[in-house]
């Protein structure tokens, strides 16, 4: 009789976990602490500034350093969006920013955030707003996605992506679009 007693009460006990989880869940709390975005308020900025959607802008971050600034990788890209510095020189004379070194570049994240939405800005414009195709340049370049996209190798659509011929920008296009696809439905007012 005490054993049956004792099992009914951990029964309820995990019963009422699974409803406080399963409440958790609904409600975003769970979700938004599994898919967290660290500077918002740069992101949104940034994003509003140069038409971009910040949830994408997120996405890019999630991907290339999962918000630490300071990162180098091992080809020699930069900061929180993991910018090569050959790119960001060409960004900053292009959009005239003043003052911004590669220091900066690396260790501060609004600095970051600014010339990468910058770039993805220029990129979704070179590539007629196509999301897929502008994501695949920010990994692969631009060249590379334009020679894809004429050949005829890939189409530039998120179906296809399993067509893109570098397996690293494969990954990185389906990963980005998962991660934006998340933060959209987890921060819709972002």
């Amino acid at each position: 009789m005490r054993r049956r007693r004792k099992r009914r009460g951990w029964l309820l006990a995990a019963l009422l976990l699974l409803l406080a989880v399963l409440y958790a869940e609904q409600s975003g709390w769970v979700k938004q602490r599994m898919y967290p975005i660290a500077y918002r308020d740069d992101i949104r900025a940034s994003a509003l500034s140069h038409g971009v959607e910040p949830h994408l802008v997120a996405a890019i971050i999630r991907i290339e350093s999962n918000y630490k600034t300071g990162k180098v990788s091992s080809k020699g890209a930069l900061g929180i969006m993991q910018i090569m510095p050959d790119t960001a020189a060409w960004i900053v004379e292009q959009a005239r920013y003043e003052g911004v070194t590669l220091d900066k570049i690396k260790h501060r994240a609004d600095v970051g955030i600014e010339l990468g939405t910058w770039y993805l800005a220029s990129l979704l414009r070179q590539f007629d707003g196509n999301m897929a195709a502008a994501v695949a340049a920010y990994n692969a370049g631009p060249g590379n996605v334009s020679a894809w996209l004429k050949e005829g190798v890939w189409n530039g659509t998120i179906a296809s992506s399993d067509d893109i011929p570098f397996g690293e920008t494969r990954r990185y296009v389906q990963r980005v679009i998962y991660y934006y696809n998340k933060y959209k439905s987890i921060y819709p007012d972002l």
